[in-house]
C-alpha cells in the first residue's frame, strides 16, 4: 500500500475518499496523529499530517519514528513525501515542484533510528542513494502525465528549524552543493529506509531561500501561504497519478 506524508499546506487530502481513521500505539511514542484510510481512484492509500492536522508540530518536535512505524505497522510498502522547501537555485522559484535525488542532513537532536538500545546489534544501512529511484520515476512520469512542470532532481538540505536560515546559512549550504532546503526530510527518509520503505520526496518551493528573495527583501510569510495553497493543487494532481498507477 502506497503511503502519502503531507507537510506545511497538505493537512488533508481533498481527492481521498475516508473510509476510516485509526490511533496506531508504537514503541516510540505517539505519531502526528491518527492514519486516515481511504481510496483514490479506487485504490487504498494512507495519509499522515507530518505536522498534525491543526498543523501544531514544529519540525523538530515531529516523532518521526513514530510516523515510520505506524506506517509500516499498516503494511505501508512506499510513501511519497510532500516537504514545501526554500528555493536555493535560481530555477527552484515559488510554486516550482521537485523530485530531489540526494539529501545533506544538518539536523540534531533528533531521534534518528530505530537501532539503538543495548539489547539491539549494531546496524549500518546503504543510503547512498537516499530516496527510491523507482518511486521517483513513478512521481515523475506521474508528474508528465497529469501536464504538471516538475524538476527532476535536487539536493535537499535538512535544516533542524523551526526557525529560517539567514542568508548566511544559505550560501554556506549551496557551497555545500543544496539546491533547496527544508526542515523535515531527515530523519524521515532514513528511517523508512531502516524499515525497508521505498521513500521519495515531492518538494514544493513555497519561497526564495533567505538572501535570494528578489531585491534582498526579506521572506514574506503571507506570500508562502499563498504560494502553498496555489501549488497543492498541482500536487494532488500528482498524486492522483501516482496512486493510479500504483499497485495495492
Amino acid at each position: 500500500m502506497l503511503a502519502i506524508i503531507g507537510g506545511t499546506g497538505m493537512t488533508q487530502l481533498a481527492n481521498l475518499e475516508i473510509t476510516h481513521r485509526q490511533v496506531i500505539r508504537t514503541p516510540y511514542g505517539e505519531p502526528s496523529g491518527p492514519l486516515t484510510f481511504g481510496r483514490i481512484k479506487h485504490h487504498n492509500v494512507v495519509f499522515l499530517a507530518r505536522h498534525g492536522y491543526g498543523h501544531t508540530i514544529p519540525p523538530h518536535e515531529i516523532n518521526y519514528r513514530a510516523n515510520i512505524w505506524a506506517l509500516s505497522s499498516q503494511k505501508v510498502k512506499r510513501i511519497v513525501a510532500v516537504a514545501s522547501v526554500g528555493g536555493i537555485a535560481a530555477a527552484l522559484k515559488p510554486g516550482a515542484l521537485a523530485v530531489p535525488d540526494q539529501l545533506i542532513d544538518y539536523t540534531y537532536g533528533r531521534k534518528f533510528t530505530f537501532f539503538e538500545g543495548g539489547e539491539k546489534p549494531v546496524t549500518h544501512i546503504d543510503f547512498t542513494e537516499p530516496y527510491s529511484d523507482k518511486l521517483r520515476q513513478r512521481i515523475l512520469k506521474a508528474a508528465h502525465a497529469a501536464q504538471v512542470a516538475v524538476s527532476d532532481g535536487g539536493i535537499y538540505a535538512a535544516t533542524q528549524g523551526p526557525r529560517l536560515e539567514t542568508a548566511a546559512e544559505i550560501n554556506r549550504l549551496e557551497r555545500d552543493g543544496a539546491t533547496m532546503v527544508g526542515m523535515t526530510g531527515m530523519p524521515e527518509a532514513a528511517l523508512a529506509r531502516e524499515l525497508g520503505i521505498e521513500y521519495a520526496a515531492l518538494a514544493v518551493v513555497a519561497n526564495h531561500a533567505a538572501g535570494r528573495e528578489p531585491q534582498g527583501s526579506a521572506i514574506d510569510m503571507a506570500a508562502i501561504h499563498a504560494v502553498l495553497t496555489g501549488a497543492m493543487e498541482q500536487v494532488r494532481n500528482v498524486l492522483e497519478y501516482v496512486v493510479d498507477h500504483d499497485a495495492d
